[in-house]
């Protein structure tokens, strides 16, 4: 990495991407430090006592990092594992290799984990124009092409996306699903009504190594019931002095909270009049005079904004 310069980069193995997350799970007592070597073109390197052998040529072994049980800053917790972001002189083009040794307050030092190498390349900057469009259950999240490198320099081979989601606008991100070319996706499966939070990053694979740049700007969104209801069916009215007496028969989703009652007078306008709530099916006018009038229900859900169905059949009545 250059000097001054605060790239985003996270050494990592194949299966997980380009993020350091192996803790060696040491037999040994009071457990107490835990220590990061890295290897320049590893070798050979004698860590606590035992011989790590490569091919190749081995240059030097820095320890890069002591992180201290229980609290293990300037590593993080993630669950029952510990990660570590390595800034430290790294250098475009340059291969390291990773090993985790662990010991324990009297000094006895376990053996070093499995190594993990990566070389160390410009990530892809972040895409931008990120949109995120609410649909009902779902939402489809859109972006351009990523053109450069954090590097400034131009992409030259072709990248991927991965979509990143979160519950609210300071909580981690985690991937909706792996890597893919494309430049859009729909995330389904959501619920109605809650706010929905998410970023997208490209991945550049270079040298066996995996990439992943920095994570656009957040974008949110909320997923929106907007199917009303079938209408009621089967109105009938029936008047006698006073009173108009309405009954229909129900609509079938089992979301529906509110039925809504429309008058008209004869040749004229609906006008809501009223409403009765689920599962009612019967309803008294009682604000008639004598006359003709027509009727018509409809159905609302109890959405956050509440779809109504279309009305249901008119039903004619004289009032005497």
């Amino acid at each position: 990495m250059k000097q001054g310069r605060r790239e985003e980069f996270v050494a990592a193995d194949a299966d997980a991407g380009d993020r350091l997350d192996r803790l060696l799970a040491a037999r040994i007592a009071d457990l107490s430090r835990t220590r990061v070597k890295s290897l320049i073109l590893a070798g050979e390197v004698s860590i606590g006592g035992r011989t790590i052998r490569d091919p190749g040529h081995r240059v030097n072994a820095n320890e890069t990092v002591a992180i201290v049980i229980p609290e293990p800053e300037p590593a993080v917790r993630r669950g029952p594992r510990l990660a570590y972001d390595d800034r430290k002189g790294l250098a475009y083009g340059h291969r390291y290799t990773y090993v985790v040794v662990t010991g324990d307050s009297r000094g006895r030092i376990g053996p070093p984990s499995h190594r993990v190498s990566v070389r160390y390349a410009a990530a892809p900057a972040a895409p931008e124009n990120v949109a995120a469009e609410p649909r009902e259950g779902s939402v489809r999240v859109t972006w351009s092409l990523a053109t450069r490198l954090v590097d400034g320099s131009a992409v030259t081979d072709p990248l991927k996306y991965e979509v990143l989601r979160a519950p609210s606008a300071d909580a981690d991100l985690t991937p909706v699903s792996p890597p893919i070319s494309d430049t859009a996706l729909t995330d389904f499966n959501l619920e109605n009504d809650r706010d929905y939070f998410y970023a997208v990053r490209a991945v550049r694979t270079a040298g066996g190594t995996t990439l992943y740049g920095r994570p656009s700007a957040r974008v949110v969104a909320t997923p929106r019931d907007v199917t009303p209801p079938s209408p009621p069916a089967n109105l009938v009215g029936v008047a006698s002095e006073g009173v108009v007496r309405l009954s229909w028969s129900p609509s079938p989703e089992a979301d529906v909270a509110t039925y809504v009652i429309y008058r008209a007078p004869e040749g004229g306008r609906f006008e809501r009049i009223g409403s009765t709530t689920a599962p009612s099916t019967t309803y008294g006018d009682r604000t008639v005079t004598r006359g003709t009038y027509r009727y018509a229900v409809t159905a609302q859900d109890n959405a956050a904004r509440p779809n109504e169905s279309a009305r249901s059949n008119e039903a004619r009545v004289s009032v005497p």
